[in-house]
């Protein structure tokens, strides 16, 4: 589903303007990425938590030629999905 259809879908579903629920959902993206520079963290309930998670630097190999190479510290996006979402999408076990 692309963004110009999602904000179609709220759009009709909530009975507002395809324009105002563009600007809606560019606040909320707006509002997650402030979220997560400023906390590290977004829980959204029922749906998971976004996490920065900090990755150490490493040795790794390249694999075409064998080398050695240096891999530099960085951080990463991480989510992990709630159980009521798992549940939903892949069925309960």
């Amino acid at each position: 589903m692309t963004q110009t259809q999602m904000t179609a879908y709220l759009a009709d579903k909530i009975g507002i303007t395809k324009r105002q629920a563009k600007s809606t959902f560019d606040e909320l993206n707006d509002l997650v990425t402030k979220q997560l520079r400023k906390e590290g963290s977004l829980r959204l309930a029922g749906l998971g938590v976004f996490r920065k998670r900090k990755l150490k630097a490493r040795v790794g190999r390249n694999p075409a030629t064998g080398e050695q190479i240096k891999i530099p510290a960085r951080t990463r996006l991480r989510f992990t999905p709630a159980k009521a979402l798992k549940d939903s999408v892949l069925g309960a076990r």
